[in-house]
């Protein structure tokens, strides 16, 4: 432990000696991790109130930054320690209650002498100085290779803070923040506040912000750099926009404004409460862990996903909608009102979730609830009909294992069973139940308990059984239609609710619309739509009986439950003859997923669905269902390289016809941008063949051309990386010539996707040394190396450390952080869809017990996707 203390005395000795003097700790339950359990957080809170931070912070071009933070607290008692949350810092000074004393402190928090503090109110000021963090937590330093300047950026979810200043870093003990700032005379800083003064203090500026409303810690933030700034004050709050100056082109700040006053209008509304904050800015930040995050008044979002080279697509603009709208979802339901620990969490990001979908689809042009069925929802099915599923509300034990179950069950499934309760209650009255909860809990923590009570008083219905299956219940049941008909006409027709599995045994009550459609001559006649609650395993629905017997039952017509579809075999064999016929592009979409899922259930051939895709995606014009289906065939794509050496004839076979259909695609759909761009998207992931790679190879010379299309620099680089994983003869050459052009953080990334994929045994072991051991390089890099290392088409090289990569498991999920586990986990279990990968995933599983529990759902998730691609495999027609 190094700690820089300054000015020691003798009589500060004496006073050190008391600091550390022998207490009771029988009851101080921390463990010298910077983590801290949510016992020990109970503990806490239950004798803390009324914080205040003071901070003041001194931030520099290099390495690192000092600061000094003066928190006021009351407590309840001083009978035993307390301690204060500070990582990784060097501590300068320490003083208690106006006592300099030297702090009994671990690298991870402050132990603080229950006989220095007050039984009522407290002050404790620490000074301190602090490295920069590269891994997208606490402040966040980043050097902008293009033009060296330096930007910083703060992330605390879940509990950062701690690397940023000395808090009492939980949910629970919201604060209000005032904030001080020293910092280079070109740079702007941002924070939950607007400024009320610049102060030039010599080479710097001294930035003062009046205090904040109180805030849980991970809502705070503070930005800084030479940001390049735009504003908008044509509505009600001021906004403003930030991104680094280097990519300012790349940024439509319209766009962001428009959204973002649209939401505002929604939000205002829809929730009853003015927006609680006084400004609105938004910050563009690089090497971000995450897509965004909601900072009380100061969102920061991740570059990678919101700059563009060209004009964004539509499907673009929607993205940034909906994640504009998620997170001013959270400013009133998780910043107004926080969540008392994080297994609150899911409830903060499903009802923003739920609400981002609700706002872009009533204020934007966007299909958003279609696009939510498409990707979104098709995630949490997929998850939550994995080994590694788990409920919507789970324990969670420590701020360590806070983000274990970020995952498509807490936002996508949870966003869906608010949907569908919302549709069970009636969509006024879970608004006003929502509002209820706002109003009552305004500025405070609260708890899904008070969330339901709210929404059990407004509606005047009890929703503990609806509680205990949705929320506290794994797994996502099946429902399928059983019908009879006589002379035309129904004679007897039912739901039919089944389990997932008998560990897994709960069947829900839900609201579905049961869609019936009979076929035309030129398209699929939508008959009737009938709402229908049902429960149990059998559910009759009379008013059905004696209509026009259907050709196909949708029982989850416009997408209301959270459910999937078996469809009967009637509706199966009309959904595989009649796709082209179904003008409703969300019923289409649905049955589009139902063929998909027939695949994966073992109820469909491969070699079927693919024809039935080379057939009828050509003539497809929604955006949403191309890009749904052409995800559909990436994974295909993926199990036929994991079947090697089985069944490779066909998949040279298939996905040579992919890449052919592609590029005609490309060809014919020069009228419309968007659909273009998608299809070569899709050239380029399965250009495989000599013709194609020379193609791109001409493309990137400038040989060749295709009308209507723009290969801006993304495209460029996208095409560089293919043919550097398919060791193209002029990869290299390409790799070095595109590094030299383009030296933009992006550019940087995107080289080291290329340099990684490249199919090379010796380069890619050491890769894999700098990814398992400590390196200087920012995640964000690290990452982006995990992510495109073993490319499903090399097998082979993934083969040969596949064994070390599971051997080496336990060891690197011990030393490493779980947002690094997360990647790694993902990129790099080794799967090759043979029963022999299932037995070693399932030996690791079964060995290793000190995993997290993170890893061991990531082992559990690959062992299932083993699985899948084995039926898939044996399923496949010869």
């Amino acid at each position: 432990m190094k700690l820089l203390f300054i000015g020691f005395t003798t009589a500060l000795l004496c006073v050190a000696t008391a600091s550390h003097a022998n207490t009771n700790d029988g009851n101080f339950l921390r463990d010298n991790s910077a983590y801290i359990s949510q016992q020990a957080a109970a503990q806490r809170a239950a004798r803390i109130t009324d914080v205040h931070y003071q901070l003041d912070l001194t931030l520099t071009e290099h390495d690192g930054f000092n600061g000094v933070t003066k928190v006021s607290f009351d407590l309840s008692d001083n009978d035993k320690a307390l301690s204060l949350d500070l990582n990784q810092a060097q501590i300068q000074r320490f003083v208690i209650n106006g006592k300099k004393v030297y702090p009994n402190y671990n690298n991870s928090y402050i132990k603080l002498n229950p006989r220095l503090l007050n039984s009522g109110s407290n002050t404790i000021e620490v000074a301190y100085s602090r490295d920069y963090s590269n891994n997208g937590e606490g402040l966040h330093k980043f050097v902008d290779p293009v033009d060296n300047k330096v930007y910083l950026y703060s992330h605390f979810e879940p509990a950062a803070a701690q690397q940023m200043f000395a808090l009492f870093d939980q949910p629970d003990l919201k604060a209000t923040f005032n904030l001080t700032v020293t910092a280079p005379k070109s740079w702007t800083v941002i924070s939950a506040m607007r400024e009320t003064a610049i102060t030039n203090v010599g080479k710097q500026r001294r930035w003062q912000f009046p205090e904040s409303p109180k805030l849980s810690p991970y809502n705070f933030s503070m930005h800084a750099g030479p940001y390049h700034q735009w504003q908008d004050n044509s509505g009600k709050y001021p906004l403003r926009l930030f991104a680094r100056q280097s990519v300012a082109k790349q940024v439509n700040q319209q766009d962001w404004f428009n959204y973002t006053q649209k939401g505002l209008n929604f939000f205002n509304n829809y929730f009853g409460i003015d927006y609680p904050f006084a400004k609105y800015d938004q910050v563009l930040v690089p090497d971000f862990l995450y897509g965004a995050m909601e900072n009380a008044a100061a969102i920061t979002y991740s570059e990678s996903r919101f700059l563009s080279d060209s004009a964004m697509t539509t499907e673009q603009k929607q993205r940034l909608a909906g994640v504009i709208m998620h997170e001013m979802a959270h400013q009133w339901f998780g910043n107004l009102v926080t969540m008392k620990w994080w297994n609150g969490l899911w409830l903060n990001e499903s009802f923003a979730s739920f609400m981002a979908t609700l706002a872009t689809s009533e204020t934007t042009e966007f299909s958003a609830w279609r696009s939510f069925y498409a990707k979104s929802k098709q995630h949490a099915y997929a998850l939550d009909s994995s080994a590694s599923t788990h409920p919507i509300e789970v324990p969670v034990p420590s701020s360590k294992n806070a983000f274990d179950n970020i995952d498509a069950i807490t936002y996508s499934k949870g966003a869906a069973t608010l949907k569908q309760l919302s549709h069970l209650l009636g969509d006024k009255v879970f608004q006003q139940g929502v509002q209820n909860y706002l109003s009552q809990y305004s500025y405070q923590n609260a708890e899904l308990s008070d969330f339901i009570a709210s929404l059990e008083k407004t509606a005047k219905r009890d929703l503990s059984q609806w509680s205990q299956d949705w929320l506290y219940k794994a797994g996502v049941n099946t429902v399928q239609a059983e019908f009879s008909c006589s002379n035309g006409r129904i004679t007897q027709f039912s739901l039919q609710q089944t389990a997932p599995n008998p560990e897994q045994p709960t069947l829900r009550e839900q609201k579905v619309l049961v869609g019936l459609f009979t076929k035309g001559r030129r398209q699929l006649h939508h008959n009737i739509s009938v709402p229908v609650i049902y429960s149990g395993a059998k559910t009759h629905v009379k008013q059905l009986v004696g209509l026009h017997c259907p050709d196909l039952v949708y029982p989850n017509y416009q997408d209301w439950g959270y459910v999937k579809v078996s469809l009967d075999p009637k509706s199966f064999k009309t959904a595989q003859t009649e796709l082209t016929r179904v003008q409703d592009p969300l019923l289409r979409s649905m049955l589009w997923q139902s063929l998909w899922d027939s695949v994966k259930n073992g109820n469909l051939a491969l070699n079927d669905y693919m024809g039935t895709v080379l057939i009828n995606l050509p003539t497809e014009q929604d955006e949403i269902i191309l890009n749904q289906v052409l995800a559909s065939l990436s994974q295909a794509r993926i199990y036929l390289d994991k079947m090697s050496p089985n069944n490779q004839r066909y998949a040279k076979k298939a996905i040579g016809a992919m890449e052919q259909m592609s590029l005609r695609k490309v060809m014919a759909s020069k009228a419309n941008r968007d659909i273009q761009r998608r299809w070569f998207a899709s050239y380029i992931e399965f250009a495989r063949s000599t013709t194609a790679l020379n193609h791109m190879d001409a493309l990137l010379n400038r040989t060749a051309r295709i009308n209507g299309l723009d290969i801006d620099q993304a495209l460029r680089w996208k095409m560089i990386v293919q043919l550097n994983r398919h060791d193209h003869r002029n990869a290299r050459y390409w790799l070095n010539k595109e590094q030299s052009a383009d030296n933009s953080d992006s550019g940087q990334k995107a080289a080291l996707a290329a340099e990684a994929s490249r199919p090379g045994a010796a380069k890619k072991r050491q890769w894999l040394t700098r990814i398992q051991q400590p390196t200087n390089l920012p995640f964000a890099k690290v990452r982006t190396v995990m992510e495109n290392l073993y490319p499903s088409e090399q097998k082979r090289l993934s083969a040969a450390t596949a064994e070390q990569r599971l051997s080496s498991l336990a060891q690197i999920d011990s030393q490493q952080s779980p947002v690094f586990m997360r990647s790694y986990s993902a990129a790099l279990i080794p799967t090759d869809c043979s029963y022999a990968s299932i037995s070693n995933l399932s030996q690791t599983l079964a060995a290793e017990k000190g995993l997290s529990v993170s890893t061991q759902r990531a082992l559990k998730d690959a062992i299932q996707q083993e699985r899948t691609c084995l039926l898939i495999k044996t399923n496949m027609k010869h």
